[in-house]
């Protein structure tokens, strides 16, 4: 009998490691030239959205990265205690984050970070936390 339940653990597990494998992913790919980002999973676009990235003597991170940490409700501690709803961190301070400066969206305006319109940024924050913030990707570009 525990021979046979040793087989069967080892069978599911077999089963289960390729749908793990399989897991979905996430991209947010962020030009800085177009102020956008698009969102693809699994290959297949999603969203495109109107982004704002750093304005003139700041800068927003060029590079891959994946998603660290989530903070639904966050406020900065370098800046005057800013909203920054939905965050999603990518590296270090930086995030993809939500903005009340829905008038900026589309051009450089940030600190450095990634601000989306809050209906966008809540989308992204809940894909992300359903895909997994190990399987979701950031990947910056000018």
């Amino acid at each position: 009998m525990r021979r046979l339940l040793l087989a069967i653990s080892a069978a599911l597990c077999l089963l289960i490691q390729p749908m793990a494998a399989a897991a979905s992913n996430l991209v947010a790919s962020i030009s800085i030239s177009s102020q956008t980002m698009t969102v693809s999973q699994n290959g297949i676009v999603k969203h495109r959205w109107k982004v704002s990235t750093a304005r003139k003597g700041y800068v927003t991170p060029l590079g891959n990265y994946s998603a660290k940490w989530a903070s639904k409700n966050h406020r900065s501690r370098k800046y005057d205690n800013a909203p920054m709803p939905y965050a999603i961190f990518f590296h270090g301070g930086y995030a993809i984050h939500a903005t009340y400066d829905l008038k900026r969206l589309g051009r450089p305006a940030s600190h450095g970070c990634v601000r989306l319109h809050p209906d966008n940024a809540a989308r992204f924050f809940s894909m992300a936390l359903n895909n997994g913030l190990k399987n979701t990707k950031i990947i910056v570009t000018r």
